[in-house]
C-alpha cells in the first residue's frame, strides 16, 4: 500500500533533477496531477533509489556518486526508513529528495516496496530504477555501462562489489574475497549471481511482472515488488527475475565500492544473514531450472568446506606423526595449487593482498570462519531455528 507521504509532484521533482541535478528543491511537497504516460516522453528516465536507515555518515558519499555519473540521474529519492538521526536532512542538502517511510516493519525490502509502490505508476515499461544501499559509492561509468547492458533478454543490471578501504587484516580478508568474487564474475561472462543490493538497475516493466507474478502465484514472497519473507531480498529478487525469463548481468564496467565490516561479530552477522537467506530462498523455490544451479554452487560449497577440513586434518597428522619428512610429494603439490590459485585471483587486488595470500594462514583461518558461517546457516535451517535480519 502507498503511504500517504508522497503528495509531491514527481514529474516536476524528475525534471528539476535533470536541469539541475545539485539544486535543492525550493517547494514543499505536492500532491502528483502528472499522468505516468507524460512522465516517459522521450528517453528512458532513470530514478534512484537510496534505502536508508540512519546513514548519515554514509549518505552525503553515496549521493556525490550519484550526481558524478556520466549519465546522471533524472530523480534521486533517499527513502529514509525509520530514521532518528540526521539522514534527511544531509541528503536533502546533497540535492537528493527524501521519501520516510510509513509504518515499515520490514527492514530494507519493506521501504523499498513502499518507495517503488509510489514512483513507479510515473514509469513508462521502458524507464529505469537503479536501488542503491546507502554505504555503496558508484563508479562514474557505472549508469552508462548498465544502460548498455540491457537488450529484451536482460532484465536487470547488478554491481560488482569491492571492498572500502580500512578495517585491517579483516578488512584486506574481505577485500580479496569480493576481488575473488569479481574475477568469477568476469570469467562466467558478466552473469551475476546475485542481484546485488549495493547497486542493480532494474527495467520498470520488470518490477511490474514480478509484483504481478507473486501476486498471480508463480512467484512466493507475498504480493509486492521485493520479497518480505526473505532474509535476503537481493537474492530472492534474482530468483524472481531469472525465474520469469529474464537474464541477470554484472558487467565489469558496473563496479562499486561498498563497505567491509571492521570486527567478527559484524562479519558473522552479515555472513550468516547472506547463507542462511541464501539457503531458504533455495528452499522456498525448490528445484526448477533457474535454481538448480544454486543447488549445485550449495553443494559444492559444502563439498569443498569438508574436503579442506579433511586435507587440514591429513596435514596436521602427518606432522605430528612424521614430521616435514613425512609430507609426500603429491600432498605437497596439492598444497601448492591451492596457494598459486589464491594467489592469482588476488593480483589485482594490491601488493598487501598477494602478500597475505602468500602466508597462507590468515586466509585459511578465513575460510575457516566462512565454513563455520555455511554449517551454521544449514544446521539453523534444518533446526527451523529463526534468524533475524541484524543491520551491520
Amino acid at each position: 500500500m502507498i503511504p500517504d507521504y508522497p503528495e509531491r509532484d514527481v514529474l516536476d521533482l524528475a525534471d528539476s533533477h535533470a536541469a539541475q541535478p545539485h539544486r535543492r528543491p525550493r517547494h514543499g511537497p505536492r500532491r502528483a496531477h502528472a499522468a505516468p504516460e507524460d512522465f516517459s516522453e522521450g528517453v528512458p528516465r532513470l530514478v534512484f533509489l537510496i534505502p536508508a536507515h540512519n546513514e548519515q555518515d554514509r549518505i552525503a558519499d553515496a549521493i556525490l556518486g550519484m550526481q558524478q555519473q556520466t549519465r546522471p540521474p533524472d530523480l534521486i529519492v533517499v527513502v529514509a526508513d525509520n530514521c532518528t538521526d540526521a539522514t534527511a536532512e544531509i541528503a536533502q542538502r546533497h540535492g537528493a529528495d527524501v521519501f520516510p517511510t510509513q509504518g515499515n516493519t520490514h527492514k530494507k525490502a519493506g521501504a523499498l516496496n513502499q518507495a517503488i509502490a509510489w514512483v513507479l505508476p510515473y514509469l513508462a515499461d521502458r524507464d529505469l530504477i537503479l536501488v542503491q544501499d546507502a554505504d555503496t559509492v558508484l563508479n562514474p561509468y557505472f549508469v552508462e555501462t548498465a544502460i548498455g547492458t540491457f537488450n529484451r533478454k536482460v532484465g536487470a543490471v547488478g554491481g560488482v562489489f569491492y571492498g572500502e578501504e580500512g578495517g585491517g587484516l579483516l578488512g584486506l580478508l574481505q577485500r580479496m574475497e569480493f576481488h575473488r568474487y569479481a574475477w568469477e564474475i568476469q570469467r562466467n561472462g558478466g552473469k551475476a549471481t546475485v542481484l546485488t543490493g549495493t547497486g542493480t538497475m532494474f527495467r520498470a516493466r520488470v518490477l511490474r511482472e514480478v509484483r504481478a507474478a507473486r501476486r498471480a502465484g508463480r512467484l512466493g514472497g507475498g504480493d509486492d515488488y521485493y520479497s518480505l519473507a526473505s532474509l535476503t531480498e537481493d537474492d530472492e529478487i534474482t530468483k524472481a527475475v531469472k525465474t520469469l525469463g529474464y537474464r541477470t548481468m554484472s558487467p565489469a564496467g558496473c563496479s562499486v565500492t561498498t563497505e567491509v565490516m571492521t570486527s567478527l561479530p559484524k562479519l558473522w552477522h552479515q555472513r550468516m544473514r547472506w547463507q542462511r537467506g541464501a539457503l531458504e530462498n533455495l528452499r522456498d523455490y525448490g528445484w526448477t531450472r533457474v535454481t538448480a544451479r544454486y543447488f549445485f554452487q550449495q553443494f559444492m560449497m559444502g563439498f569443498g568446506a569438508l574436503s579442506f577440513l579433511v586435507y587440514l586434518a591429513f596435514i596436521a597428522l602427518t606432522l605430528s606423526t612424521y614430521g616435514w619428512p613425512g609430507l609426500s610429494l603429491f600432498w605437497t603439490s596439492i598444497g601448492l595449487i591451492f596457494v598459486v590459485e589464491k594467489v592469482v585471483s588476488v593480483r589485482r587486488a594490491g601488493p598487501r593482498a598477494v602478500a597475505v595470500a602468500l602466508l597462507m594462514v590468515p586466509e585459511m583461518l578465513y575460510d575457516l570462519f566462512q565454513h563455520a558461517v555455511y554449517f551454521a546457516s544449514l544446521w539453523g535451517l534444518l533446526r527451523r531455528s529463526e534468524e533475524k535480519w541484524i543491520a551491520t
